[in-house]
């Protein structure tokens, strides 16, 4: 009879996500995984190919959890707000969500919020532009500020409110 699993792949990502966040991608190895787990680094095979699919997991889960965020803002003052806060708390999930890495469901599902947002504010036909807009500019704004690359003084987050009041009314037209 074979011996039941020590450990499950919802256990297997959420280890995974904590290594990520403080020791980064690099940090992210499946030995390092398996320890956090307590299993030897091959009985994680039998839930995961590789790396790479650990990397991918990990990915879609931060997605997912960002978008139950976002879901549950208001407005796109809401959504920009709400994705920062995110992205401070979480900043090796945020560039990793946002790596291209995960899968095309789980972006969907991070997106429909942004989406919803955009259709409401300048209907169907120009929502995913809009979305993209969005999108971009956040995630600009957002990598530069986890990098410190705002250096030339003033207040950031007035610089952050400047933008998302600029881009709301422009949308808001």
């Amino acid at each position: 009879m074979p011996t039941p699993p020590r450990t499950s792949l919802d256990a297997i990502v959420t280890a995974g996500r904590a290594i990520l966040e403080t020791h980064g991608l690099a940090g992210l190895t499946m030995q390092a995984t398996a320890r956090a787990v307590g299993v030897k680094a091959p009985s994680l095979y039998k839930h995961v190919a590789d790396r790479d699919a650990l990397v991918g997991l990990i990915a879609d889960a931060a997605a997912l959890d960002l978008a139950e965020r976002l879901a549950a803002q208001d407005g796109l003052a809401g959504l920009a707000r709400e994705l920062r806060a995110w992205a401070r708390a979480h900043q090796e999930a945020y560039r990793l969500a946002f790596s291209g890495r995960g899968s095309e469901q789980a972006l969907a599902t991070a997106a429909a919020p942004v989406l919803a947002t955009t259709r409401a504010l300048v209907g169907e036909e120009s929502a995913l532009d809009a979305a993209r807009l969005v999108t971009a500019w956040a995630t600009g704004f957002l990598s530069m500020e986890l990098a410190g690359a705002f250096r030339l003084g003033g207040s950031v987050d007035d610089a952050f409110e400047y933008g998302l009041d600029r881009l709301t009314a422009a949308l808001s037209r």
